[in-house]
């Protein structure tokens, strides 16, 4: 029985090394052990043993306090601790480079390691999240933040395309979030969504450049308003006065009207649209008649 006994202490003050803040899944006890192992953390069924003595683990974000822990701290805290969370919001339409900022304020990360691992987990350069208000533990890492952020968000979005298509093609996606970041950056409102999908999907159409403002709010210069002179000395793919056809990847990051917009726009005529006094936009199937509502506008 002494040796019985010598042997659990030794086994409970041996160290254990897992992130600061852990996910722990629904689940009975032996389920939350096995996929701890499938995680490659150092548990076993022992420890499954010591938990029906010590309490049942806690479902959500815990608080380790510490990536090395003795094995005693471990299982206690998988009882008894949970992280504080904190809401983040990411707002249709706001670029990567901005939320990933907002991310570093606001959770105290390094903004470098943010970026890195977002060049390294994301599928594509940009609009890889779904905008929402996200509650983020307090104390994650800047690796396990892109893999929760990025993996929620990629999830929505195959379930959507799957509910709209019945499979996911990452490519043929992309290509429809692209076209909803222009919509994004471009509406008034989310009525006005499907009208100026049609516009890009007709100006595409007819061979014509798209030549729209809010493909040039990419990245830093999301909240920048465009000039003549940036219009004409932006060189990269996201300007449409000077490229033709849509930009290579998405302007932002989009939401689930948008994206519905891209896929079913509105069957128009019309080429050309501009923003009127009241902050809605005018459209028009002409050239002559968009600059009268220019000038209008602009009187």
């Amino acid at each position: 029985m002494l040796i019985t006994l010598l042997s659990f202490m030794y086994y409970l003050v041996q160290p254990i090394k897992t992130p600061k803040v852990l996910y722990i899944p629904k689940g009975s006890i032996n389920q939350i052990i096995s996929q701890l192992q499938d995680k490659n953390y150092d548990v076993c069924k022992l420890d499954a043993f010591l938990l029906r003595f010590i309490g049942s683990p806690q479902s959500g974000w815990i608080n380790m306090g510490s990536t090395l822990n003795t094995k005693a701290d471990f299982l206690y805290k998988l009882t008894r601790a949970k992280a504080a969370l904190r809401n983040v919001t990411l707002i249709p339409g706001e670029t990567t480079y901005i939320f990933l900022e907002q991310l570093a304020t606001n959770l105290g990360l390094n903004r470098e390691k943010l970026q890195e691992e977002f060049n390294r987990q994301s599928p594509i350069e940009e609009g890889a999240f779904v905008p929402n208000t996200y509650k983020i533990p307090i104390g994650i890492s800047e690796k396990e933040l892109m893999n929760l952020l990025l993996h929620t968000s990629i999830k929505q979005m195959k379930e959507m395309s799957f509910k709209i298509f019945g499979t996911y093609n990452e490519k043929k996606w992309f290509r429809y979030v692209t076209i909803a970041s222009i919509i994004q950056k471009e509406s008034a409102n989310n009525k006005e969504m499907p009208i100026v999908s049609s516009v890009i999907y007709n100006r595409l159409k007819k061979g014509m450049k798209l030549q729209m403002d809010g493909t040039l709010n990419y990245g830093k210069y999301s909240h920048v308003k465009v000039t003549a002179k940036r219009i004409t000395k932006d060189k990269s793919i996201y300007n449409t006065y000077l490229h033709s056809g849509l930009p290579t990847i998405p302007v932002c990051n989009v939401s689930k009207e948008a994206i519905m917009a891209a896929i079913f726009p509105a069957k128009t005529n019309y080429l050309y649209f501009m923003k009127s006094k009241n902050g809605t936009h005018d459209f028009t199937c002409n050239y002559s008649t968009h600059l009268r509502n220019i000038k209008r506008a602009t009187k």
